[in-house]
Formats: C-alpha cells, structure tokens, sequence
C-alpha cells in the first residue's frame, strides 16, 4: 500500500509520490527565535519528526529543511526590550529551541537555515518577481501585488473578497491593494538592514521561507508543513511569491497540523494561554509530550489537560514495562515452547496495521492503538512459561521499529534487560536534587514516582540518595 498523504492544496488524499525517484525534499516553518517556544508549537515539531522518521523507515532519503526566522518585526521589538541586539537575542534563542527539541527527541533537520544568513537569495527571489510584473517598488519598499496573481487564495480557498473581509489589515495608502505585502522594508532607524537594489533594508517575513526552501529544494518542494494557522497568509503569500518568480508549482503536497487547543481555544502566546514547551517538560516526561501528541490525528485539534498527559504518561510507562519485561524473558529463557499461535498471529496483525494506518494519512492514533494490541498479546503471553522465543523476538523487533519511527519509549534509556540505564537513573535522580534544592517539592515527588513505575526506588538517606531496581 503507498503512503497517502491529505494534501490541503487539493483538499482530499493523494498517493505519495516524490518528484526524484526516493528522495523527499521536505521543508518544515520552523520557531521566530524571539522566545522560548510554547507546547503548541511541539506539536508541529514533534508531528513532522515522526512523519520524517516514517518516510526515512519506508526507505526514502529525506533532506528535512526547517528554518529560523532571525529578523522579523517580533524579534526587533524583544531586543529592544531587553536591551540587546537581534543577534544575540536570536543566538540565545536558537540555542533553547535546539535544547528543548533535543529533550523531546526531535532530530536535527538536514539543514536548519536562518534568514539572515540568505539575504542574497531573498533579493535575488524578489528581482525576479518584480521582473515577472508581479511586484512594485514604493520609497524603498517593495510589495508584492495579489492582483497580478490570478491564483492568489488557492490554497486558503477564498478569493480576494473573502480575504480581506477576514483579514486583519494596517491601512497604508501607498499599496494598491490591501492584501499586497511586504517583501523587503525600507531601512528604520534601529533596525538592522543590509544593502539591496532598493536601499538598505529588511526582507518581509514570507520571503523569507520562499527563498531559503527554494535554496535547498529546488523550484518546487515535494512536501511543506507547517500549523494550520499559517495557511493564511504565510503559505498562501509563499505560494505566490515562489510561483510569480519560476512560473512552476512550488509545492506537491501541502500538510498542516491542527491546532493544541486549551478550553477550546487556540493555545498561542498573543491569548496568554500557554504553556512553553521548557515550562511543560518540567511537568511531564518528554516521552509522555510526545506520546500525547501522537496520540490524535495530525490535522484533529487536541487539548492540552493534564489528564492527558497523565493518560500519555502511564501508556509510555505500560511500553516501557512491556519492553523490559521482553527483554528480561528472553535474556533468562532459552527454552522454547515451540510457535505460539495467539502470540504471532496478534504481532503479524500488530504489525500489519500499524503500517496501514501510518500510511493512510500518518494516522499516528490508529498506529499507536496497532502497538498496545501487540502489548496486550506480549503482557498476557508472559503468565505462562516456557514462552515462544521467537515470536518474542518477533514482537522486540518490532517495538524496536516503533521507537525508531515514533520514539515514545525511550529504549536508549534502557540496558540489555529492559531496565532503566545507571546513566538515566542518575540523571533522573540529580534532576530530582536540584528540584529539591529550588523548593519544588511536587517536580521532586513526580520523578521519584516516575522512577518508581520504571522499576527503580528511590532511598533518601543523610549520604545522599541510593537507590535499587525493584525487579
């Protein structure tokens, strides 16, 4: 069965079928490093990993480009507040962002450019557009016209009208239409600017991604990503934009998450409900974040609950149990039974639809529900020995492949009989010490809890804490 794909340019599923025989080029609207990033944007991050893991699984060479937006109206504005350059505000920044992806077992993209290191490929983009009629120069500023784009609203599916009744927009006399947008912003006192063919200045945000995925990918991208909130107006301002210059689709398919939602509402910094993603991992393991991101359906809203994640926190904690007590079994049992039926048939099943729901959309819920059905199997297959060796085996190599794709067990935590790593437990236990130490008793109790459902006590003692595996 191919990959199937719901492409939002066309509006319903589309086999996957990249433009160079095996190779993806996937391009992914990563973090404005003004700030720390907040829990809903772990969701696209952590989705889009997974989604790249599948592909990279299937057999697919993957260049995964996700970028920094360094310079935009937010970042100078931080700066100024807190008294630093744009520069070292986004250094600062960039470097959080890799730390909190780390932490949730997001990959380093292929290639992770910022904005402000292509400025000559933006102008370079923003010449030929103005040379294809599409845009206008006025005082040093440069828009590009909607009107000049026939398609303009293609992928929003509004037209003009609809746009701009929906739209919240500053009026400025000088464009000639109000849905006409920045491309490069003449020079403001303050403001970092280089040198371009229209004075000095500053690229406008949507040229920005334009230029640095067409610099990687080529003309037209196999897959972009991204929330759903982008679709208007950064995606449907980078279609035409990347389309005015090359006369060229720019993208094959097009992929939005849903919104992380909190009392029904959007999570996002501008309503004041949220949560940063540093703040939540504080709170709940990493492992339990991205279970509970997986957990739905990438284009179906979820709300963020603490039963939620304390739901996604006992799952990874039943595959974690589940794992090492495989490990355990086959590393103390070399006496078979001979083939257990139940046990295959159950993984074989497990296996196979797991597959299917990873390619029928990346339905990563459906797939999560194919891993326990193949946990049930294990866990019920272990009251009685001697057991099925190999269909044992059969079941670890597969949870095997569901940590490389998904990764919400955590197996490089563990040794070779499923337990918790001495390195991990001592992490865990230092990071407890230093909970202590900042009077955040329930952070302190939550990992030795969390330990403890892994196998391991915890025993504070006036030398310090020992501690012991439970099995």
């Amino acid at each position: 069965m191919p990959l199937v794909l719901f492409n939002d340019l066309t509006g319903k599923k589309e086999p996957f079928v990249p433009l160079q025989d095996d190779h993806v080029g996937f391009y992914v609207c990563g973090p404005t490093v003004y700030d720390y990033f907040h829990i809903g944007n772990a969701r696209p991050f952590i989705l889009f990993d997974v989604l790249r893991r599948y592909m990279e699984y299937r057999g697919y060479q993957v260049t995964y480009v996700e970028n920094f937006t360094d310079i935009d109206d937010k970042m100078i504005n931080r700066a100024r507040e807190k008294g630093i350059s744009v520069n070292e505000l986004a250094e600062r920044f960039i470097q959080a962002y890799r730390e909190d992806a780390e932490a949730l077992g997001v990959r380093p993209a292929t290639i992770s450019p910022r904005a402000t290191e292509h400025i000559e490929p933006i102008i370079r983009l923003i010449g030929k557009i103005l040379n294809a009629g599409h845009a206008y120069e006025v005082d040093g500023d440069v828009y590009f016209s909607v009107t000049s784009f026939p398609e303009y609203g293609k992928l929003a599916k509004q037209d003009l009208d609809e746009l701009q009744s929906g739209a919240r927009i500053e009026v400025d006399p000088r464009k000639e239409h109000p849905l006409d947008f920045a491309l490069w912003k003449s020079e403001k006192p303050g403001e970092p600017a280089w040198e371009s063919p229209w004075g000095r200045g500053r690229p406008g945000w949507h040229i920005e991604c334009s230029a640095m995925s067409m610099e990687y990918l080529g003309d037209t991208l196999d897959i972009h990503a991204g929330g759903s909130d982008l679709i208007f107006p950064h995606h449907e301002n980078e279609i035409a934009q990347a389309e005015a210059a090359t006369g060229q689709p720019f993208v094959q398919y097009w992929v939005h998450n849903g919104y992380l939602m909190i009392d029904k509402e959007k999570m996002s910094k501008s309503l004041g409900n949220f949560m940063t993603a540093r703040e939540a991992r504080k709170v709940y393991s990493p492992l339990a974040i991205r279970h509970f991101m997986l957990s739905a359906h990438y284009r179906s809203p979820l709300n963020f609950s603490d039963e939620g994640l304390q739901q996604a926190t006992s799952a990874v904690n039943r595959l974690r149990n589940c794992w090492g007590d495989l490990c355990e079994a086959l590393d103390r049992n070399s006496e078979s039974r001979g083939p257990d039926a139940g046990l295959r048939h159950a993984v074989d099943a497990a296996k196979t639809r797991f597959l299917a729901d990873m390619d029928d959309d990346f339905n990563s819920a459906g797939a999560l529900g194919a891993v326990y059905e193949c946990v049930r199997a294990v866990n019920a297959h272990l009251q009685h020995s001697p057991y099925d060796i190999e269909g044992l085996r059969e079941a670890l190599r597969f949870l095997e492949d569901v940590e490389e794709i998904m990764g919400v067990i955590g197996i490089e935590a563990l040794n070779e009989e499923g337990r918790c790593d001495d390195t991990y437990i001592e992490q865990r236990i230092a990071e407890r010490e230093q909970a202590r130490r900042e009077k955040d008793y329930a952070r302190a109790d939550q990992i030795r809890d969390e330990l403890l459902e892994q196998g391991v006590v915890l025993k504070d003692t006036p030398d310090g804490t020992r501690w012991t595996h439970q099995r």
